[in-house]
């Protein structure tokens, strides 16, 4: 595992960690590490989509069939 130092950290991220970390039961670095990778995961999202494969499926098409699906329930 690698190492990182981060300086310079505005303070009220800071004390979002500290808040963070305490409701979580974890120490502040574990939190960041926790915060990093969560936001560094989404990094492949583009790259994950682009190799799904087209199904010729309009997102209007999508919403539509959603919106109809919830009326039904109500």
């Amino acid at each position: 595992m690698g190492t990182l130092n981060l300086r310079d950290l505005p303070d009220d991220v800071v004390d979002y960690l500290k808040l963070l970390a305490k409701e979580a039961g974890l120490s502040v670095s574990e939190m960041a590490v926790r915060a990093l990778a969560a936001s560094t995961s989404r990094a492949l999202n583009p790259s994950v989509l682009g190799t799904l494969p087209d199904l010729g499926i309009r997102a209007d098409d999508v919403l539509a069939a959603l919106g109809e699906g919830r009326a039904e329930r109500y």
